[in-house]
């Protein structure tokens, strides 16, 4: 088995979200490689489903696919904010409405290949109606779905989020 060893990392790049390294990596004590490594200050997110069974998803526009997408309700940690504080927060300002109370379900490393990127999955229906409070760039259409349908949704290639996959996926085991 190859050994790896980090020897250096330096920042290339310093942005709002994201930071952007390049690693040199010592191989098998052999060779030296550079890797590339964004490191992200992790997220978190939320299942909330209604009164009425359905889940409250969120379509908006995705730059990196440029296209919408649509996903469950996330946003990322502010400093030394709890990921569960955050799912709640980040529920209310993008669907208009507060969970009283959430419940951990899973924790998903979005890319392992090259970011550190972590999102803490909660799920609750405990909802009261509220209102939205987006980000100034933000812009999103709120949409109500079966789990059965999101099912469907996430085979046919119509959902692809890997947080939306992987809560829903994981919701779905939880009640089942």
């Amino acid at each position: 088995m190859n050994q790896y060893k980090r020897l250096d990392r330096k920042l290339i790049k310093k942005g709002s979200i994201i930071d952007y390294y390049n690693d040199i990596i010592e191989v098998n004590h052999e060779k030296q490689v550079i890797f590339d490594y964004i490191d992200h200050k992790g997220a978190a997110a939320m299942i909330p489903v209604s009164s009425d069974g359905k889940i409250i998803m969120v379509r908006q526009y995705r730059n990196a696919i440029n296209q919408y997408s649509l996903e469950i309700p996330a946003g990322g940690l502010n400093p030394g904010e709890d990921p569960m504080a955050c799912a709640i927060r980040e529920c209310e300002e993008e669907t208009g409405y507060q969970a009283k109370n959430a419940h951990h379900l899973i924790d998903v490393f979005t890319t392992v290949a090259f970011s550190n990127e972590k999102i803490c999955i909660y799920y609750t229906d405990d909802l009261s109606p509220s209102k939205q409070n987006l980000d100034e760039d933000e812009f999103v259409t709120v949409e109500k779905y079966s789990l059965e349908d999101l099912v469907k949704m996430i085979l046919n290639g119509e959902i692809q989020d890997a947080k939306t996959i992987a809560g829903i996926l994981a919701y779905k085991n939880k009640i089942s």
